[in-house]
């Protein structure tokens, strides 16, 4: 059984990180361990949350695992508190990521035209270096915009998002740019990505649900790295995971409508299954 490890925070209510890494990522047939980078009561949507910063144990546990001779066949990381654990990252990247391990980085900072509490341009510019000794990233188009010195844009074209791929590229990311959330239809949700090796784009597009959800970019990330895993290429792994979030959002919608907290991923994961 191929092993994954996801490094990222742990909400201990509220659907985001690796709270929704571990259980998907787990079903989709994967052995999943985590690293986690602080425990928090809920996610930063409630008020009041308290957090423990785990910084200080990324070291020792990743110290224990090298001495057990414990290797990944892939490295997801999600949200990073702060520029000193993206350099740990790093520094695991060097540890564990050697080969044929695929760095995978889901640079979880910002959206809608802007940074996540707590973070600043500066902390982008060291995500945006991480990113570079990435096999694969998978910013929104506010990561993607906040990493290039781009200016961000709703009115938004395709051109717009080609370049925007190109200069992600230029950070170092070795074989696929993804930006999440926008399709050659604008009209449409969906992904683009850029092939850095061979310069070709790819696109998809689904139906737009105008509802936003805490926690949708970590369900994408994951069901993107668990298809991998399952040797899935890589626009038929994006795919998946932009239908199953999709799906995820439907079914709140649905069924508990006034849910503001995160989606309803639980009910989906048998339909996500049978599609393996």
């Amino acid at each position: 059984m191929k092993r994954i490890v996801t490094i990222q925070d742990i909400s201990c209510v509220g659907k985001c990180s690796i709270t929704v890494a571990l259980p998907i990522i787990s079903a989709m047939g994967t052995e999943t361990a985590i690293l986690p980078t602080a425990v928090l009561s809920t996610h930063t949507m409630f008020t009041g949350f308290t957090v423990k910063d785990l910084q200080d144990q990324i070291e020792p546990i990743s110290a224990h695992w090298k001495s057990q001779k414990i290797n990944f066949d892939l490295i997801y990381t999600g949200y990073l508190a702060n520029k000193e654990q993206i350099e740990l990252v790093k520094q695991f990247f060097k540890e564990f990521g050697s080969g044929d391990v695929l760095k995978f980085v889901d640079p979880a900072m910002a959206d809608n035209g802007a940074l996540y509490w707590g973070f600043d341009e500066e902390f982008a510019k060291t995500m945006a270096s991480l990113c570079g000794e990435a096999d694969i990233i998978v910013p929104n188009l506010t990561e993607a915009c906040f990493m290039t010195d781009t200016p961000y844009r709703t009115d938004y074209d395709i051109e717009y998002i080609h370049a925007t791929l190109k200069k992600l590229a230029a950070l170092g990311t070795k074989k696929y740019v993804v930006i999440t959330g926008v399709s050659e239809d604008v009209s449409q949700a969906g992904f683009t990505g850029l092939d850095v090796e061979t310069g070709e784009f790819f696109t998809y597009g689904h139906d737009r649900i105008d509802k936003l959800y805490h926690g949708t970019g970590d369900i994408f990330a994951s069901v993107t790295v668990g298809a991998l895993e399952r040797d899935y290429n890589i626009y038929d792994a994006l795919k998946l995971a932009a239908d199953f979030t999709k799906d995820c959002v439907a079914e709140t919608l649905e069924n508990d409508p006034e849910k503001t907290y995160g989606v309803d991923f639980e009910a989906v994961l048998p339909s996500l299954i049978n599609k393996l």
